[in-house]
């Protein structure tokens, strides 16, 4: 195993653990929170005993469900930020929620935020990401490389300087064209 899979192991256990820790305060069934998220009980219950990797819009999904922030599943500190919350280059919260997708929060200090803005970096890998659906709005910005970008049946090459504003409750996902590609993304 190598050392980015250790650490994403190692990540997932915890979220893991902190996803079925927050099931129990909640005094949720797992299969009341397994159909309040769209899956079978038996997805869920592999997300809570670390045996699949929770995607981020499930993370999201998780923490409107449990009424709590999303830097809590994600690290197990709330938000502690009122007026503003600066990040410097580079520092944002790391989200691996597998080896070809990294997320970078960049507000996850701001307590009540209403979206969540991200930098995604993606590397070219052997599979793409799996169409998820979400709710609230989405926007895309390419930074760097080109991206691959499917809503639906529609599919967009969108490279460096493009945009789109999107309703995330379409099946979507990003993939990698030939070259690492870097983005932000806003969800709200």
């Amino acid at each position: 195993m190598s050392d980015s899979e250790k650490i994403l192991k190692e990540g997932g256990e915890q979220v893991s653990a902190r996803v079925r820790e927050m099931r129990e305060v909640m005094e949720l069934a797992t299969s009341d929170v397994a159909e309040k998220l769209g899956i079978e009980e038996a997805k869920y219950l592999a997300y809570e005993n670390g045996e699949a990797t929770i995607p981020v819009s499930t993370l999201y999904a998780l923490a409107g469900i449990f009424r709590t922030d999303f830097t809590t599943l994600l690290t197990g500190e709330m938000p502690r930020m009122g007026g503003y919350a600066l990040v410097r280059a580079g520092k944002g919260v790391t989200v691996d929620r597998n080896p070809e997708y990294h997320f970078q929060s960049l507000a996850f200090n701001f307590k009540g935020r209403t979206m969540e803005p991200m930098i995604v970096e993606l590397t070219p890998g052997e599979k793409p990401a799996s169409l998820v659906c979400h709710s609230g709005q989405e926007f895309n910005l390419v930074l760097e490389g080109r991206l691959k970008l499917i809503i639906g049946s529609h599919e967009f090459v969108l490279e460096a300087g493009d945009s789109i504003y999107f309703d995330p409750t379409l099946p979507h996902a990003q993939h990698v064209m030939d070259v690492p590609c870097k983005f932000l993304t806003v969800i709200q």
